[in-house]
């Protein structure tokens, strides 16, 4: 039973988390030791990908977590209907400097019908931050539409994961997190790919809000800071990757920039090529285009990304960056910073980030069912605002229900409490007026008690529910 002690607790937690301050990261001096390693999934299923597809394990929706062998392939099995469209991507997450070449150590992604027949277009993530070690995604999927031929019945599919590598980069596993996405059918006919010209390429200018917010980047898309639209600002290591993410509604589109500022060492000469580099996810972790890295030479920099809006038709472009926006929900933003930059920037650097979602949300195409994942709700973008990771944001909602909650009991509590002691009042009010002033005893004979002594209606009020506290209190 909830007492009212758990209004005091109640109280106690707001005005706890009323006081803590929200900051932005910290560093210390920068090593591959010291950079944080990608954090996998909490209650992520960890599964053993087969080298043969009779021995597939199977996969069901949700996060999977697994670690792939230079020149392995692993196997997945999954059973699909005939209207769902679905989504797998792959995360790779190589430790903190491990050896890794540009375009040459990547995976390859692809789903497959038993007969082997591709459903679609395979993935290929690679790195390409000048031999940086980083996190890199991509997805895959079966869609199902009109204008496709091959994949569209029910049955059996394979999920295939290859890495392919030179013998030259490091020799060590890397941690795999999978993740298998159901995009929910549409209720009404299919949206149309959207007509030439209905939005501009042309990049606009950085926001320049005055004020720069404190943002916390993640190690990964599993508690990645959330950021809205605004200027940021965060710390980063050298050979680090920070996560961020934002919401992002049906016809609306980012316009991002991560910037440096200018170095303040002696060494303000050296070039570094590919240093700070920005890469955009879809809420079903598919790459958006390619990364963006930029040179460093002791002036500021800055790595920009402008998206296409945010719609259901862009699935049919060929374009990968376009295609890619083809859904709303969370959109991820990895900023990476190369291990050079440390000559720089020996204890981390200042990042500030510009994150503008431009357009006005539109309404869905229509699904069937609960979007889920695809989707933008108001709670999202409370989140965003207030900078909270996904884990924050739940911890702090079931913490506000518990306190309120707590709140309220404490409150009908105090109010019957106050209500039985009025009706008691009023009882031996009644009592004593009965019996009148200066009388030795009232009608029927009763007399005053005397002290030790009980009387009739004291008893009554003790052995009358109705006259007594609550019942457990």
């Amino acid at each position: 039973m909830v007492t009212g002690r758990t209004t005091y607790r109640g109280i106690a937690v707001l005005a706890a988390l009323a006081a803590v301050p929200i900051l932005p990261g910290t560093v210390g001096v920068a090593s591959a030791e010291n950079v944080p390693h990608y954090r996998m999934a909490e209650g992520a299923t960890k599964i053993a990908g087969s080298p043969k597809s009779t021995d597939a394990p199977p996969l069901r929706p949700g996060l999977h977590t697994d670690a792939i062998k230079r020149g392995e392939q692993k196997w997945y099995a999954v059973n699909l209907d005939a209207r769902t469209n679905a989504y797998f991507s792959a995360v790779a997450a190589p430790t903190p400097g491990t050896k890794v070449e540009d375009y040459g150590d990547k995976l390859t992604l692809s789903v497959q019908d038993s007969n082997g027949t591709a459903c679609g277009s395979e993935a290929r993530p690679s790195f390409n931050g000048g031999g940086m070690a980083y996190p890199i995604a991509d997805y895959v999927t079966r869609r199902i539409g009109a204008d496709r031929t091959e994949c569209q019945k029910a049955g059996p599919y394979y999920l295939v994961i290859t890495r392919e590598g030179s013998e030259t980069s490091g020799p060590d596993s890397w941690p795999l997190e999978i993740n298998y996405l159901n995009e929910p059918r549409l209720e009404g006919s299919t949206p149309a790919k959207p007509g030439q010209g209905t939005w501009s390429t042309a990049t606009p200018a950085p926001r320049t809000d005055a004020t720069k917010r404190g943002a916390r980047g993640g190690t990964g898309f599993n508690d990645a800071g959330s950021v809205a639209s605004g200027v940021w600002k965060d710390r980063i290591r050298p050979g680090e990757t920070r996560f961020y993410r934002v919401p992002v509604d049906w016809g609306q589109r980012l316009n991002l920039s991560a910037e440096l500022p200018n170095a303040t060492s002696s060494r303000t000469s050296a070039f570094l090529a590919r240093v700070l580099g920005l890469a955009v996810y879809n809420p079903a972790r598919g790459a958006v285009g390619d990364p963006s890295f930029v040179s460093y030479t002791g002036k500021p920099a800055a790595a920009k990304e402008f998206t296409a809006p945010v719609d259901y038709g862009n699935r049919f472009e060929s374009t990968g960056s376009v295609n890619a926006m083809r859904f709303a929900g969370w959109y991820y933003l990895a900023v990476s910073l190369h291990p050079d930059a440390a000559q720089y920037f020996p204890k981390g650097a200042e990042l500030t980030l510009r994150v503008d979602v431009r357009g006005t949300a539109k309404a869905g195409p229509g699904y069937a069912g609960p979007a889920g994942a695809f989707s933008v709700t108001p709670e999202d973008r409370e989140t965003a605002q207030k900078g909270q990771t996904a884990q924050e944001a739940a911890k702090s909602g079931t913490l506000m229900t518990v306190a309120y909650a707590g709140i309220g009991t404490g409150v009908v509590l105090l109010l019957g409490l106050g209500a039985w002691t009025l009706v008691a009042r009023r009882s031996a009010a009644g009592a004593a007026a009965s019996a009148g002033p200066g009388t030795a005893a009232g009608p029927g004979g009763r007399r005053p008690s005397l002290p030790g002594q009980s009387t009739d209606s004291t008893q009554q009020a003790s052995q009358n529910p109705r006259f007594g506290p609550p019942q457990g209190w």
